[in-house]
């Protein structure tokens, strides 16, 4: 399945989000991807609390119907007093929205779908809309300008970010000497057994999590500016088709890096599709060779000139890093949580520590977009921590938020700290895998 993602744009977001005196909308279904159908959106749209809908037509109307309550499916007329209709023009900008209160709360909508009386939504399983001021009174022009056929129709769950904590549930020292320690941390580090030069760390994630970016936010913070080396993008599928091993050349004060991030290609939910999990299992056993063409439909066969029959150990994977955007925890579906299972579970026969990268916290929390140095006092983050630990099943101490760099210039204290953070904490579980390996007579010089 293609990423899911929000046709809002940046200024009809922040318009929705005054009209709901809220500050944070989590995506829950898109009519284009889920499909316009009433029993897609129950599926995807029941008992989540607070939720808006926005529909979008050509004629550049974003309109749609706030409710208090929860969707159940029961054919009953809800009641909400905080219940209303909204609606606003690409056209008009500088315009305050259209909002319009149900005349009768005890009426607010029919718990059959997307029924708020006076609009309904998906209307006959198909991307139209009814349209009949009766409990909602309004001019159906300033509403919808009369098109009442939908181009996209989403609903988000409304969210606040809760706040912040009176202390952070973890202790970073934010400022240019905590910065240049934890540099110093990564430069003196070495892997516990002279035949491995370099833990090699392995990226897998859902596409557009963000895996190739964390690579180069990562080059960044060495280079000392803003680069990318890595292919990123917001493509429906992969963007990253080959195993690549990506080497950090030394920079900002430091004189060896001891690692190596290892990217491959995205998790997709259907068969044939993404990173096959047999490839997955050759390139922990250290048999794939860097710049393959991963097949997702046939896996890598002994017979290829990239298939590395007798790897050493320092061919191996030494950690495996699940990269996931923090504001898409919540949409992961149950076969992208099965294919992480499975990945882990192969992960955990091996061996290997395996640790979670949550990205794109600033996107998530608008607390954390403020101010980055609130992202371990955020509640939302917090919260978002928690879920990742029991959907993916790691402890809280294994999973990491982070900031990638993505449309900076320039390259900012707080976000090297954050990411060189996620690098100590990496290392450190890359340690545990050569301890099982440890022989006295065999230490690193």
């Amino acid at each position: 399945m293609s990423t899911i993602t929000s046709s809002l744009t940046k200024w009809q977001k922040k318009k929705l989000c005054s009209l709901l005196s809220h500050d944070r909308l989590s995506l829950l279904f898109k009519a284009s991807v889920h499909g316009y159908h009433v029993n897609k959106f129950h599926q995807k749209c029941n008992t989540q609390g607070p939720t808006v809908l926005v529909a979008y037509n050509k004629s550049g109307y974003v309109f749609g119907a706030f409710t208090n309550k929860n969707y159940a499916q029961t054919g009953q007329n809800v009641v909400d007093d905080k219940a209303f209709l909204f609606s606003f023009n690409d056209k008009e900008v500088k315009e305050a929205p259209l909002r319009v209160f149900s005349g009768n709360p005890q009426y607010a909508f029919t718990d059959t779908g997307p029924n708020f009386g006076s609009l309904v939504f998906l209307y006959n399983n198909t991307a139209t809309v009814y349209s009949n001021p009766t409990t909602y009174k309004f001019d159906p022009h300033k509403m919808h300008g009369n098109d009442l056929q939908l181009t996209e129709c989403e609903v988000y769950r409304v969210e606040d970010c809760g706040g912040l904590m009176e202390k952070p549930w973890r202790n970073v020292q934010w400022n240019s000497e905590g910065r240049e320690a934890l540099l110093s941390i990564i430069s003196g580090w070495k892997p516990s057994l002279s035949s491995v030069k370099q833990a090699r760390i392995l990226l897998v994630g859902p596409v557009g999590a963000g895996k190739s970016s964390f690579f180069n936010s990562i080059n960044s913070v060495f280079k000392g500016y803003v680069s990318s080396q890595a292919n990123t993008g917001t493509a429906g599928t992969s963007l990253t088709t080959q195993f690549r091993t990506y080497y950090i050349r030394p920079g900002s004060g430091v004189s060896h890096v001891p690692f190596a991030l290892c990217d491959s290609m995205g998790l997709e939910e259907g068969l044939n599709s993404g990173l096959d999990v047999d490839d997955f299992a050759s390139i922990l056993k250290g048999h794939i060779q860097d710049k393959y063409q991963l097949n997702p439909s046939m896996p890598i066969q002994p017979d290829s000139p990239y298939f590395h029959k007798s790897p050493g150990l320092k061919d191996k994977i030494h950690c495996v890093v699940y990269v996931i955007d923090t504001s898409k925890i919540k949409l992961l579906s149950d076969k992208m949580i099965d294919k992480f299972v499975v990945f882990r579970k192969k992960t955990s026969q091996l061996g290997i520590p395996q640790l979670v990268l949550l990205t794109k916290v600033d996107e998530a929390c608008p607390l954390v977009a403020e101010d980055l140095k609130n992202v371990y006092q955020s509640n939302y983050i917090n919260k978002m921590v928690q879920e990742v630990s029991t959907q993916i099943g790691v402890s809280l101490s294994a999973v990491i938020p982070v900031k990638n760099y993505f449309q900076e210039l320039d390259i900012d204290p707080q976000t090297d700290v954050l990411l060189l953070k996620a690098v100590v904490q990496i290392l450190r579980a890359a340690e545990g895998f050569f301890d099982d390996f440890y022989n006295p007579e065999e230490k690193s010089e």
